[in-house]
């Protein structure tokens, strides 16, 4: 990942912390454009509004959204991503036997086994295993296809590409967040509102909606204690 850029050091606190304005850009362009391509033939416009009332969450973009739908929907996405977490966790434990390193590998099965009993590791526990994920078979460019889906399913990016685009857009995606975190270390958690604390713990994948705002400052200390004992 690249080095953070400059201009980080100088956007609000709620850019840092919530969706990367780019992510939610492809996503509302694209409804915008379906919604124009559908109603194209005469007196379909009927057919739009019956469309959107029925679907508001895939085709409307969220500033239309009520409070409460706002809500439900976060816990509908929240329910998606966390459909491929068994996924994730069972090709971990499968690799395990291909790490070479035996330290690695016990470290692995410990993590995995913590994991299973739902117990939430410590943070050396998981730093311990930085090396395990930059080469074979861990490694960014030698996850499996079905691997890259989960892992894209749990960041809430679409699936419905080639592999490569796949690889590439978890990548990128990746990055950005990389990128936030370093800012937001910089710029301090005690400068956002529980709001934005909220949707930057959304953004990183715990389910924010539900969980009291110190809870959610907490974690999101871990986190970010994680992220910048990262390599770029």
């Amino acid at each position: 990942m690249g080095n953070t850029i400059g201009f980080w050091n100088v956007i609000s606190p709620a850019s840092i912390s919530c969706t990367p304005p780019s992510q939610k850009f492809r996503r509302d362009v694209t409804k915008c454009f379906f919604l124009g391509i559908i109603s194209i033939p005469p007196f379909a416009n009927y057919l739009v509004f019956l469309l959107m009332y029925l679907f508001p969450r895939q085709l409307l973009i969220r500033h239309f959204w009520t409070p409460k739908q706002q809500i439900d929907f976060l816990h509908i996405y929240h329910d998606i991503r966390k459909k491929s977490h068994p996924e994730v966790l069972s090709y971990l434990e499968k690799v395990i036997p291909l790490i070479s390193d035996e330290g690695l590998r016990w470290h692995m099965t410990e993590l995995c086994t913590k994991i299973r009993r739902g117990t939430h590791p410590a943070i050396q526990e998981i730093l311990a295993l930085r090396k395990s994920f930059s080469n074979h078979p861990l490694g960014m460019n030698q996850l499996h296809a079905s691997q890259i889906k989960a892992l894209s399913r749990a960041m809430l990016l679409t699936t419905y590409l080639p592999s490569p685009l796949l690889r590439h857009r978890l990548k990128t995606h990746t990055t950005v967040i990389h990128q936030l975190d370093k800012a937001l270390a910089k710029l301090g958690i005690n400068q956002l509102t529980d709001q934005e604390v909220k949707s930057a713990c959304y953004l990183r994948g715990l389910n924010s909606t539900l969980i009291a705002e110190e809870r959610c400052r907490t974690w999101l200390a871990e986190w970010l204690q994680i992220s910048c004992n990262l390599k770029g």
